[in-house]
């Protein structure tokens, strides 16, 4: 559905969002918590900061946080921060001008179904993830 750096980016951030300390944390704490490849988790933290959603603080005590409340950081954010907004604006065959003048066999459904997609991804939360990890028996990680 979407590539591996934006479903660690959603891992990620919800696991941040699970924490109860608001100081920074280490992205080798945060691969090893959620097994990651730590060098590639690095690349999508420092995405996630470049779009404005973690901070991050460099030395011993140094790693990254959200940068916002998690409640005003949804998923289709994360999303688009890691992957761009392809899922929620192009053709499911990835044809080029494909549209209501030119559509694929796949457009009509698709259309529908990527105006959910795109509703729901914007309507989780990082709070909504984090909380549900919390309080529920789900996990981040394998």
């Amino acid at each position: 559905m979407f590539s591996s750096a934006a479903q660690y980016a959603v891992r990620a951030t919800a696991y941040l969002g699970s924490l109860e300390q608001d100081g920074f944390v280490p992205a080798r704490s945060i691969a090893g918590e959620l097994n990651i490849p730590p060098t590639f988790l690095s690349k999508v933290l420092r995405q996630l900061v470049d779009a404005g959603i973690l901070s991050a603080y460099r030395g011993p005590t140094g790693g990254v946080r959200l940068a916002r409340p998690a409640s005003q950081v949804s998923v289709r954010q994360i999303v688009e921060a890691i992957d761009g907004d392809a899922l929620f604006t192009e053709c499911i065959l990835g044809l080029p001008g494909c549209g209501n003048r030119k559509p694929c066999p796949m457009h009509e459904a698709w259309a529908v179904h990527r105006s959910a997609l795109a509703e729901e991804f914007e309507r989780q939360t990082v709070d909504t993830l984090s909380t549900a990890y919390t309080l529920g028996d789900l996990r981040l990680g394998p």
